[in-house]
């Protein structure tokens, strides 16, 4: 029942800003174009079929928002963290191997999720305070630089120009057209590319219309040993979870922590990876893209989301948009992930400087030193047979330097600096101290 009275009130506050049908339709496109090339990717990499990653993207994009009651604008792709486990489960057991371990990730999250809901927020909120949450977001954004990099690097104009029509849209536009730089910086960037000749059309014009995704049912065979190349990632994914979730609601200025609550959203995740898994597809996470395309349009509502992901679904049947898509150069989703990655490094500063974590306390600046520089220089550490690095890494280090670093000398430092100010004020009001 909440959850048809949140639609309802998503719905009505699409009319109270002025969202029409065509609006919502060219804001849902601009989500598309973002998640669109990160999730094609993963399955390419790993030998899974990309139609089924967009199906199964779309799908769980859409379970996560019933879990979650329709509150958190989230959109849900293909993750990355599992592309080495999945291509060596594949090589020992086959698909089905990687399969039922992906299926297992999903179950992983779901008995965390139970967890989180029997101890509560209250013992994360004081896991995460901004001095710790504020850096691990910053590394989600600069963590992802050599792939901005690389990706632009393909054709460095052409990537140029990419960024430049969405900067400009950005920040010079007025009315529809600036909420929608990504998708019109995409298109800006894709004209001039196949004006440079490094578009090839030839797959669109040998692509069929309508084209079924090629679904793979998984088989359990004496595969079960898959399990433990895959689902113990799902340690580290839940952290990375953990900060796109705190990203989310930093951008929105809502707290998805608590309503409608942590268990929720990881159990959305993991049920999504385990449908995933059911058809063949490889596991689902929240995207930082998205998250991007949230800070700069500043439009919120999750409904454009779910039509994203339902654009989506029905994109996986359809063999010439996927491959149209498919056609876009590195290099203008290049441009155009350096304004998105950036743009999530910035919610991390943003974090820090609303909250005013003071970073003349040497232990805050500690924490975010660290953090940051863990998060970007890609550590890797190995543990029990898991590998932290990059985000996840960062997260935990962060949280375990703030629970092990005394609060005194964070009580002291602001309590000098408060001295200190009183002192400046009395010598310039010409008082002397005695």
């Amino acid at each position: 029942m909440s959850l048809i009275k949140q639609t309802k009130r998503n719905l009505n506050d699409l009319k109270e800003d002025g969202i029409n049908n065509q609006r919502l339709f060219i804001l849902s496109l601009q989500h598309m174009f973002a998640m669109f090339g990160a999730t094609v990717l993963v399955p390419s990499l790993t030998g899974l079929n990309p139609a089924v990653a967009l199906f199964t993207s779309g799908l769980g994009t859409l379970i996560f928002h019933f879990i979650t009651g329709a509150k958190v604008p989230a959109y849900l792709g293909s993750s990355f963290a599992f592309i080495a486990p999945i291509i060596a489960a594949q090589n020992q057991f086959g698909v089905d191997g990687a399969m039922l371990g992906i299926m297992t990730v999903g179950l992983v999250y779901a008995l965390m999720s139970v967890i989180i809901k029997l101890v509560g927020t209250d013992f994360f909120r004081k896991l995460l305070p901004p001095v710790v949450v504020g850096p691990v977001i910053i590394t989600i954004g600069l963590g992802l630089a050599p792939t901005a990099r690389d990706m632009a690097s393909e054709h460095l104009l052409t990537a140029f120009v990419t960024l430049s029509i969405a900067v400009a849209i950005s920040v010079f536009a007025k009315g529809i057209i600036k909420v929608i730089p990504i998708l019109l910086g995409i298109i800006g960037g894709y004209i001039f590319a196949a004006f440079m000749g490094i578009v090839d059309f030839t797959p669109v014009m040998e692509a069929s219309w309508i084209a079924f995704p090629q679904f793979s049912f998984p088989v359990i065979n004496g595969n079960l040993r898959a399990i433990t190349l895959v689902a113990p990632i799902a340690l580290v994914t839940i952290v990375e979870h953990l900060g796109d979730v705190l990203a989310i609601s930093t951008t929105t200025e809502k707290d998805f922590i608590n309503e409608p609550g942590l268990h929720r959203t990881l159990l959305g995740d993991g049920i999504a990876t385990l449908v995933a898994g059911l058809f063949g597809g490889p596991p689902n996470t929240t995207y930082g893209e998205n998250v991007g395309v949230l800070a700069i349009t500043k439009v919120y509502n999750p409904i454009i989301i779910q039509l994203t992901a339902v654009i989506v679904i029905l994109s996986s049947f359809v063999q010439k948009i996927g491959v149209l898509i498919r056609t876009i150069p590195a290099a203008v989703m290049g441009g155009i992930v350096f304004l998105l990655f950036g743009m999530i490094a910035s919610i991390g500063l943003r974090t820090l400087v609303e909250n005013q974590v003071d970073l003349s306390n040497n232990r805050n600046l500690v924490i975010v030193s660290v953090t940051l520089l863990v998060g970007i220089s890609n550590l890797t550490i190995t543990f029990l047979g898991l590998e932290f690095a990059g985000m996840g890494l960062a997260a935990l280090v962060a949280i375990i330097m703030n629970l092990i670093l005394p609060e005194a000398n964070k009580e002291k430092t602001l309590m000098e600096k408060n001295e200190e100010e009183a002192l400046a004020m009395d010598r310039e009001l010409g008082y002397e101290s005695s």
